[in-house]
This record gives C-alpha cells, structure tokens and sequence, in this order.
C-alpha cells in the first residue's frame, strides 16, 4: 500500500494545534501572512509560508500534521 503523501497546505485547525491559541487566533495569524506574502484572502498557506512566517522548523511543524 503506498504511503500516504504528506499536506503542503496548512489550515487553522492545524496553527491551533501547533500553537495552543484558538482557532480565532490561528485563523488571524493565517490572514497576517497571507498579507505579508501578498497573497488573495482565499489563497492557501503552505506549511513553508507558515514556518518562514514564524521561525520554526518544518520538521516540528510536519510532526503535528503527521498525528
């Protein structure tokens, strides 16, 4: 059975885990670096965009979307 491939895209259910906040927060967070990348209000944020905006390691952050 071939694996699973992994997500690029990241949502707010995801920052929220990663970070702790709420979901309000997380979704805030999501429209800031979308603001800062200069992409639409409906664009995906990708798991590189969402550790280039707040400086952590994508090995960390992949760890929460793999559970």
């Amino acid at each position: 059975m071939p694996a699973i491939p992994r997500r690029i895209c990241i949502y707010s259910k995801d920052v929220s885990n990663i970070t702790g906040k709420s979901e309000r927060h997380a979704r805030a967070l999501l429209s800031r670096i979308r603001t800062t990348l200069g992409k639409a209000r409906g664009d995906l944020v990708t798991v590189s965009d969402f550790c280039q905006a707040t400086k952590l390691r994508p090995e960390d952050v992949e760890q929460f979307l793999i559970n």
